[in-house]
């Protein structure tokens, strides 16, 4: 069957219990749709799914790469067509989910990724300002150049700064107008899921207090132990630079973990620059509606049209 769902939505919404309700009804495989998920050895603080889900229903696109190991969107979205052609010629269902709007987009609009060569130089530089005067002061540079691409970027995400920035030095164009869009592969249908602010940062809240209570401190010390040192871009990750803060006596516990929440929330709210709510393209729902009667009678919907051909490659 040709065709893909995709579950998008800010983090800790409940994307990952629906996906497996969904993998479980209608017989899909499941492709990771989060940036940091793709590290090995980083599951408690990026919310994996578990050994048992794992065992349960197949899983792709997880721990793919080491955390000091270089990975792209380009490199993404190459590895997810082949596994979604894969998955379909196996005669099941490719289930995307994810909150992170750079690597879902790129495979659902068929992005031609430029493939832009890095400048060392010119990222060394960059690094050099980010250390003396602040991750902010190279943030801001990037709003000046490209307010569109800094608007989909965290303000503490120093490598994804610098990159946007290099590949405006290196093209001398917006890094936001050199991604062309395309048709998507197959009929696709986004179900999206959505909070009231409120009761999302409370979700969250409670997510990280089931990560330090599931051990996020005894992996961020195996992470360290194994060598992954807090400059890697891997460790900016929300939870694991805390942590790292507060082994290096940097500040205590109790505001590490009130940093984790905050700077949680705050991503969150930037995830729905990419996925908003007023995009018809993609089908909301409030996390926690009873059973999900309407997700799924959606997706039967959608299944059926898409067995008699009668969708073309689009978005449903």
């Amino acid at each position: 069957m040709k065709c893909l769902i995709a579950i998008v939505g800010p983090t800790a919404v409940g994307k990952s219990s629906l996906s497996l309700a969904i993998a479980r009804e209608f017989n899909c495989e499941i492709i990771n749709g989060d940036s940091r998920q793709i590290y090995r050895f980083m599951d408690i603080g990026t919310s994996k799914p578990n050994k048992r889900d794992f065992e349960a229903i197949p899983h792709h696109l997880f721990d793919i790469v080491n955390p000091d190991e270089p990975y792209s969107v380009a490199l993404y979205r190459n590895a997810a067509l082949n596994i979604i052609g894969g998955i379909q010629q196996r005669e099941n269902l490719p289930l995307l989910v994810g909150g992170s709007g750079l690597y879902v987009w790129s495979l659902l609009e068929s992005w031609d990724v430029p493939r832009v060569p890095p400048d060392t130089v010119f990222r060394k530089k960059l690094e050099a300002e980010a250390h003396e005067k602040g991750t902010a002061f190279v943030y801001r540079m990037l709003e000046e150049v490209d307010p569109e691409a800094a608007a989909k970027i965290l303000q503490g995400n120093l490598r994804r700064i610098i990159r946007a920035l290099e590949i405006s030095h290196v093209t001398g164009r917006q890094p936001s107008t050199l991604q062309k869009k395309g048709l998507p592969i197959c009929p696709v249908l986004v179900i999206g899921l959505t909070a009231e602010r409120e009761a999302l940062y409370r979700m969250i809240d409670n997510r990280v207090d089931d990560m330090i209570e599931q051990g996020l401190i005894d992996e961020v010390k195996m992470l360290e132990s194994r060598g992954y040192q807090r400059d890697l871009p891997s460790m900016s990750s929300i939870g694991y630079k805390q942590i790292y803060a507060w082994l290096a006596g940097e500040i205590g516990l109790e505001e590490a973990v009130r940093q984790i929440k905050t700077k949680t929330h705050a991503f969150a709210r930037r995830q729905y620059a990419w996925f908003r709510l007023n995009d018809s393209r993609i089908h909301w729902f409030t996390a926690g509606e009873t059973n999900y009667r309407g997700i799924i009678a959606l997706l039967y919907e959608f299944v059926e049209k898409a067995k008699r051909n009668e969708i073309g490659n689009e978005f449903y």
